[in-house]
This record gives C-alpha cells, sequence and structure tokens, in this order.
C-alpha cells in the first residue's frame, strides 16, 4: 500500500503523530493537496487555499492523527466520518462561494468541512443533530481559532431558517432526495450541493432555482452516511 502525506511522514519517524512538530503538518497538507486534490483537476484557487490552510489533524480522533491527511474518510464516532479530502474539495469547488457569501452546512461531524468552507466565505452556519458531535465542531473549530462560524444543535434536514436566504447550501450526508426545506432556503440562482440516492451510494447533486423551476446536474458517485431526520431518511 502506498503512504501518503502524515502517514509516510510517521512510519518514516517512527513516532506517533502528536510529536510532529507544525512544519511537518504543513508539509503533509501540501502533499495531500498535490497528490488527492489539484491532481485530480481541481484548480480553483480558492478551494486550495482552504484545504492547505485548514489543520485536518485538529478535526480527527488523536489516535486517527497519523492518517489525518490520508485519501479516505476517517470515523469520528456515533457512526460518522470525516469525508475524503478530495471530497471536501470537490463539493467546496462546486457550491461556487465568495468572501462575501454566507453558508449553510448540513452535518457538522467533527467541523472539518465548515471550517474549510470558512477559510473561503463570510459565515459559515452548520447543524448537526448528534449533540456530541455539535460540541465537538464548536471545540474543534474554536480551537483552530476560526471565528466565523456558528454551530446549531437540530434537525438538518429542516435547514436553518433564521439567516436564510443562504448563498449557498452544502448537505455532508446523504438524502433519498432533495430536501425540500433546503432548497427554499438557497437563495436564487445560488446553488445547493447534496448527495442524493440509498443509504448505501448516492449522486452528488448541484441543485439551483430559475423562476419557479428548480434545475439539478450530476456531478459524480459517491458515499456518505444516511442524512437522517423530519426531510430525509428515518433512524
Amino acid at each position: 500500500m502506498l503512504l501518503d502525506g502524515v502517514e509516510r511522514l510517521c512510519y518514516a519517524r517512527r513516532d506517533m503523530a502528536e510529536g510532529f512538530e507544525e512544519d511537518e503538518w504543513a508539509q503533509a497538507r501540501q502533499e495531500m493537496v498535490a497528490r488527492q486534490i489539484e491532481a485530480r483537476g481541481i484548480t480553483d484557487q480558492s478551494v486550495l487555499r482552504a484545504v492547505r490552510t485548514v489543520p485536518r489533524h485538529l478535526f480527527v480522533s488523536p489516535d486517527q492523527r497519523r492518517v489525518a491527511y490520508a485519501d479516505n474518510a476517517l470515523p469520528i464516532g456515533y457512526g460518522q466520518t470525516i469525508s475524503q479530502p478530495y471530497m471536501v474539495a470537490l463539493m467546496c469547488r462546486e457550491l461556487q462561494v465568495g468572501l462575501e457569501d454566507e453558508v449553510l452546512e448540513i452535518g457538522a461531524g467533527s467541523g472539518y468541512q465548515a471550517a474549510v468552507l470558512s477559510r473561503m466565505c463570510l459565515h459559515v452556519y452548520t447543524v448537526e443533530r448528534i449533540p456530541e458531535l455539535a460540541e465537538l465542531a464548536r471545540s474543534n473549530i474554536r480551537a483552530a481559532g476560526y471565528k466565523n462560524v456558528t454551530v446549531l444543535l437540530g434537525d438538518g434536514t429542516a435547514g436553518w431558517p433564521e439567516f436564510a436566504p443562504y448563498d449557498g447550501i452544502i448537505v455532508a450526508a446523504g438524502a433519498p432526495e432533495v430536501p425540500e426545506p433546503l432548497l427554499e432556503q438557497v437563495a436564487p440562482g445560488r446553488r445547493l450541493v447534496v448527495p442524493v440516492g440509498d443509504r448505501h451510494a448516492q449522486d452528488l447533486i448541484v441543485a439551483w432555482k430559475e423562476g419557479d423551476q428548480v434545475r439539478q446536474r450530476n456531478v459524480c458517485r459517491c458515499v456518505f452516511v444516511p442524512l437522517v431526520g423530519e426531510h430525509g431518511w428515518e433512524t
């Protein structure tokens, strides 16, 4: 098996990732972006800058840090995962947001994707249904020093109407269909990025409103944990 980023550095040093210096983490991020993201065709500079900047190792459990920059999703507890770095970058690219935009994320998890989005836009509102993960996301984002992210504990399938409409909505879980409340909360002409399919595999969909019409485009196949809630899957 090929070793990548932090994983290769750890084996070379024969110690655990907790002993890494900051420049070694930064080197691992650079390698991750070059090999996993740029090499797969993502060239959006705002996305690349954000992923190079956010310390992914702070958003995984200590026992996972040696593989924090590996090319796969990682468990974060409660049956949930932190998404593969490439998928995070791809979804951020498809969202097409700018520095003056306000974004809604559904499924905060450990806070990593919200942290990446926070480097690309004005403010991120993120909803998490699992209390322990909502608190974990708050703690991780605070530890990383990001102040433009607000975490809500609640049913993400209902969105967060208080601050709507949003300049983009991103869903980090697989839905049986595009949730209607989220379509209602995205600004006209702006994008909703959501995996849609069954509980085991989905298509990554970009949806937007043109007048009374809803348009959508299929980006790729993907696999996410189920989106649980009133407008998603039952538990």
